[in-house]
């Protein structure tokens, strides 16, 4: 490496990172103006690196994909070398150190609507004792032996995930408003949204599809789990 060349900065590491989503045939404009947002967005994250969560969301989603995707493989990105390789310094050869252990995967079903009917609440069933199979553990997770994946079961959560992506969740995660999480409700069944409010005893919930803002009351047993990323 020239040790003369500028390192790249926090926001052009973002936004070649995000060009990679840059949908084929059209210029970066061209996909801002799809996306609805200013064709300024490029100069403002190369010079700020701080663009919104809602802008990343709609340029992502113009490109058919998601913030969690995107999240997810900037983790992948980012992984330490140390999670492969080590050196046995005796002879100076290099050894592959043992991958990390897998995250289970969970199985999942669509179980109806939660509370009244007509609601449009997307109810899931998340089978805690069954495995549909195992997923690669990103870095970011080695230290939560707790963690799981479930798969992404019906459209309520379009277009920040899609239906068949699979979803790591972190109990070990602290869990803020903004985050997306799966609710494991009390009596039964689970929930997943965008954590938009909370406050003793309940919080507020939004789904997208329908788009929905609803509260949901919490107990001793209700589990409130962040959704970190999408499985790769």
């Amino acid at each position: 490496m020239n040790i003369d060349q500028p390192m790249a900065s926090k926001g052009e590491q973002l936004l070649q990172e995000l060009m990679r989503f840059r949908p084929e045939g059209m210029t970066a404009n061209a996909w801002a103006v799809s996306a609805g947002v200013s064709r300024t967005i490029w100069a403002d994250l190369k010079r700020h690196g701080n663009p919104s969560r809602r802008t990343l969301e709609k340029l992502l989603a113009a490109a058919g994909s998601s913030l969690a995707e995107f999240e997810a493989l900037r983790i992948g990105a980012e992984a330490p070398a140390s999670e492969w390789a080590g050196t046995l310094a005796e002879s100076g050869r290099g050894w592959r150190g043992a991958r990390l252990a897998p995250i289970p995967l969970l199985v999942t079903h669509v179980a109806g609507e939660w509370g009244n009917a007509g609601s449009g609440i997307a109810l899931l069933t998340v089978n805690r004792s069954e495995l549909a199979g195992k997923v690669d553990r990103p870095a970011a997770l080695a230290g939560d032996p707790n963690a799981y994946a479930v798969t992404m079961v019906g459209g309520s959560m379009w277009p920040r995930f899609r239906a068949g992506r699979r979803l790591l969740v972190s109990p070990a995660a602290p869990v803020a408003v903004g985050d997306d999480v799966l609710v494991h409700l009390s009596g039964g069944g689970a929930l997943v949204g965008e954590l938009v409010g909370r406050s003793t005893g309940s919080i507020e919930l939004r789904q997208f599809n329908p788009y929905l803002t609803f509260r949901v009351d919490v107990t001793d047993d209700t589990a409130i789990h962040k959704v970190v990323g999408e499985a790769i």
